[in-house]
């Protein structure tokens, strides 16, 4: 909750820009990103300044060209984002600090339970023919984010589809490409969505329906299904994900992820200097 308390111990005014990373969250992400070659031309542009005009489009939603000045030009900048992104850099990202941050929280690295949702993003009017679509139930054009979460919200495999996809075939793919990744993972919590035997019985991962109590009217919270709605909260709070303002469904996707495995930086980092 934004309370005066959490503000102060969240603010970061020593910062040139509120997004731009300390040196303690450098040094926990740094090390996972690439590093210049022994041989070659040297980079102009350190990748810690990189990250950070990165990270301010992500938390402010601007246009790439509209990046301030103090930033290494917004081509450089972009075209880092998309080799950062075709490479798997920020899913091999987010994959290490989620282990990283279950061992600081006393937890094994590979979990065994898992949530999973799906979240609708009204499109901002671009997009390739065939990735966007309808989606009647939550009357959104646009494209849709699948999410599988461990039971403490940290985001394990995400992927992005035409917003008329059903949460069900994404479901499917989910948990097929988390074999993978989570070997370990043996129970999921899912809403109704999931039901049947089309996810049942995609993988050995037993599927819990979390259903709304006979008779409920309007908003209540669900137990387990709260965790993975508390993560695309987070997760929204980052302007460029307010909508789909992506040309490609894999930019949607790594700046999905990025937003989630920025969560876990700031945790560690706090964990590693609670000043920072």
């Amino acid at each position: 909750m934004w309370t005066p308390t959490a503000r102060t111990e969240l603010a970061r005014e020593s910062r040139p820009y509120a997004t731009c990373l300390t040196d303690t969250e450098w040094a926990v992400v740094g090390a996972m990103l690439p590093s210049p070659a022994s041989r070659g031309r040297p980079w102009r542009w350190p990748m810690r300044s990189v990250l950070d005009g990165v990270l301010y489009v992500l938390r402010t939603g601007c246009a790439w060209r509209h990046l301030p000045h103090e930033f290494p030009p917004w081509s450089t900048v972009h075209r880092w984002f998309l080799r950062l992104s075709a490479s798997g850099v920020f899913d091999r990202l987010a994959h290490a600090l989620t282990m990283d941050d279950r061992e600081r929280a006393g937890r094994e690295a590979s979990p065994t339970g898992a949530v999973m949702d799906a979240q609708a993003a009204r499109s901002g009017d671009v997009g390739v023919d065939g990735e966007r679509g309808y989606d009647p139930a939550r009357r959104v054009v646009g494209r849709k984010r699948h999410a599988l979460t461990d039971t403490d919200g940290r985001l394990l495999i995400a992927a992005v589809s035409p917003a008329d996809l059903h949460d069900s075939h994404g479901g499917v793919a989910l948990l097929r490409a988390s074999r993978g990744l989570w070997p370990f993972l043996a129970h999921c919590f899912a809403d109704r969505a999931y039901r049947g035997e089309r996810v049942g019985t995609a993988t050995a991962i037993t599927i819990e329906i979390i259903a709304p109590d006979e008779g409920q009217k309007g908003f209540a919270v669900q137990p387990r299904r709260w965790v993975i709605e508390r993560t695309f909260g987070w997760i929204s709070r980052c302007r460029r994900l307010a909508r789909d303002h992506e040309a490609t469904a894999s930019s949607a996707l790594a700046f999905f992820v990025l937003a989630a495995a920025m969560i876990l930086v700031r945790r560690l980092a706090r964990a590693l200097d609670p000043v920072s």
